[in-house]
């Protein structure tokens, strides 16, 4: 038998949509307020959703309390209230768009999470702007 858990955590960041390989009038055109030079943030929703099977031992698809550590670790500790562009490995050449952080966040957490087990991240910028990954 298979069944979703679902784990939802909360992280603020600062951030600039750029492409230094454009002029400062074609990046205002694309990114609007969000090309701000002195940047600006977000309170961003961060869901984590898994799909496997039930482990009759446990009961559990995974250990929820080992979901809340490993994102902890993995995501929020190395995001939040940070600047994503200026503090972050993952953003110095990698325009921090909710698509590529969601993609970085699913990257951070697949690689320790068993094949086994399907993962879709789901991010929220806003209230009424999110993105999932994978889709």
């Amino acid at each position: 038998m298979k069944a979703a858990v679902f784990r939802k955590e909360h992280f603020n960041a600062a951030h600039r949509l750029h492409n230094p390989d454009w002029d400062q009038a074609k990046n205002t055109k694309v990114f609007g307020k969000c090309n701000n030079p002195n940047y600006h943030g977000h309170n961003y929703e961060l869901i984590v959703k898994l799909v496997g099977e039930i482990n009759p031992r446990t009961g559990y698809v995974y250990d929820m309390k080992l979901l809340s550590d490993l994102i902890k670790r993995r995501v929020t500790d190395r995001f939040d209230h940070k600047n994503l562009n200026l503090d972050t490995e993952e953003f110095k050449n990698l325009n921090p768009t909710a698509e590529n952080i969601v993609i970085v966040i699913y990257n951070l957490l697949r690689s320790e999470i068993e094949d086994s087990i399907d993962l879709k991240i789901t991010l929220y910028e806003t209230e009424r702007n999110y993105v999932e990954y994978p889709v």
